[in-house]
């Protein structure tokens, strides 16, 4: 069976004591989600301005990173599917990714994408297929497997030039020169739909290579008359956009993925994480 779960930035806002933490991941239990995807710069101690870069894109840590996760977790009742790391935490310190892992009884390691990186380099790029093919190597050795986490930047061509549609990008690059037996794929629909390009074809291309499925519906909400006939694009729950969650979540079901998790930073019903997670839960629910 698919495994249901949320990504822990998501309750970032709302993880004030380890107290309150317990009661959020109880909450999540309850709405018939069975894992959480943690992060690792949200479950230990990182530098402040870590948590000052998070907060400004609009994804605040909390105090997380002083609590026992490891307990918490545990006490919830729910698995832990994954846990994003960044590329350099991995090729840096490798043995700590490897204990973090198996500590949670996790076998996948995501790689959340490059921060300050020219994705338009298609040299860069291929350097970039280097690593990961490595790191991911190194990570197998020890029953680990290593995931690439999507954004919508993935989808620019080269060098800003013309292209055929999901050819000369980096994503297309992505998949086909790193090396399936050590990379594989979490794949993020909202940030492919923000660049323009059908989720759908991705699944169809991915396959069996997208091991966890990151979902959020996309579309607007609108609380009071708007002073133009546009309203602003954001993530919505399951069901309240416009995105064909029912036909991707199939899609999903159907390449045998891990994990389907849910992830939106804000926009939330009632701005509150929790409402919004249970929401989407019982959509999920009623496809899963």
């Amino acid at each position: 069976m698919i495994k249901k779960a949320v990504q822990q930035i998501m309750i970032g806002s709302v993880c004030k004591t380890e107290e309150n933490t317990l009661n959020v991941l109880n909450s999540i239990k309850s709405a018939g989600y069975d894992s959480i995807e943690l992060n690792g710069f949200m479950i230990k101690p990182t530098p402040f301005i870590v948590r000052v870069l998070t907060k400004a894109a609009g994804m605040p840590t909390g105090s997380a990173g002083k609590f026992d996760w490891k307990s918490l977790v545990k006490k919830s009742g729910l698995e832990v599917c994954s846990i994003h790391e960044d590329l350099g935490s991995i090729e840096n310190d490798i043995d700590s990714v490897i204990n973090e892992a198996h500590s949670f009884n996790t076998k996948n390691i995501v790689v959340t994408g490059m921060y300050r990186f020219a994705y338009n380099d298609k040299n860069e790029v291929k350097k970039l297929v280097q690593r990961l093919n490595k790191a991911g190597e190194e990570l197998k050795k020890n029953d680990i497997n290593l995931l690439y986490h999507n954004h919508n930047v993935e989808f620019v061509h080269f060098d800003n030039q013309q292209s055929e549609y999901l050819q000369n990008c980096p994503y297309s690059l992505l998949i086909n020169e790193t090396n399936e037996e050590y990379v594989n794929f979490e794949f993020d629909s909202y940030w492919a739909c923000d660049a323009g390009v059908n989720p759908l074809d991705i699944i169809d291309i991915l396959s069996s290579r997208m091991r966890c499925y990151h979902i959020t519906d996309r579309g607007s909400r609108l609380s009071s008359a708007s002073i133009t006939p546009i309203i602003k694009n954001d993530s919505m729950e399951l069901g309240c956009g416009n995105m064909n969650i029912a036909s991707l979540i199939e899609k999903a079901k159907s390449c045998n993925t891990e994990a389907i998790i849910l992830e939106s930073h804000k926009n939330w019903i009632d701005k509150n994480p929790v409402k919004s997670l249970e929401l989407s839960a019982k959509y999920l629910n009623s496809k899963i």
